[in-house]
């Protein structure tokens, strides 16, 4: 688990739906209040979002946006390999961040360990209120019939409410 960020991405109704909170703590301190940890990648058609060290992070989306050229805008094919190099590279072995990616059709989550996670009901969450934002947005698409950037929306503001290392100043992309 990584502290400082909540980032949470769904699939609902033909929509793709990442948000992330704006909050940078260095230790105990709150440095920054609006930074933007999703990014929109390959012609704007994948997000990208990411938790751990913002160095570490950087890293990765560049890796990341590479694979994405190389297997020209397929995202299983380059999560894929973007999980084998993190788990095979000594150098990306020690990166400490994990990266939630989306497009229209598929959702990962990736992290350092190699591990390459699809879920089963387009719902994933990262980050230290991550389990938060997840259980909020699980129940709110069980039972209610909101669209994806809703839910996402009504999650993120509930994981804040509980989180000392997530703020409400939400970001919020859809595809």
């Amino acid at each position: 688990m990584f502290a400082s960020t909540t980032v949470l991405a769904i699939r609902r109704n033909g929509h793709a739906v990442m948000a992330g909170d704006g909050q940078v703590t260095f230790g105990n301190t709150i440095v920054k209040q609006s930074a933007r940890k999703i990014r929109r990648l390959y012609n704007d058609r994948i997000l990208a979002g990411f938790a751990g060290s913002a160095a570490d992070s950087f890293a990765l989306f560049a890796r990341f946006e590479s694979k994405l050229e190389q297997y020209r805008g397929n995202l299983e094919r380059s999560a894929v390999e973007l999980a084998k190099d993190w788990r095979t590279d000594r150098l990306l072995r020690r990166l400490e961040a994990m990266l939630i990616v989306v497009d229209q059709s598929s959702m990962f989550l990736l992290s350092g360990t190699g591990d390459l996670i699809e879920p089963d009901d387009g719902i994933v969450a990262i980050g230290s209120g991550g389990a938060y934002a997840l259980a909020a947005a699980k129940a709110l698409a069980a039972h209610t019939s909101l669209e994806a950037r809703a839910i996402a929306e009504h999650a993120m503001r509930i994981a804040s409410s509980i989180c000392i290392y997530t703020n409400a100043a939400i970001t919020i992309e859809e595809l």
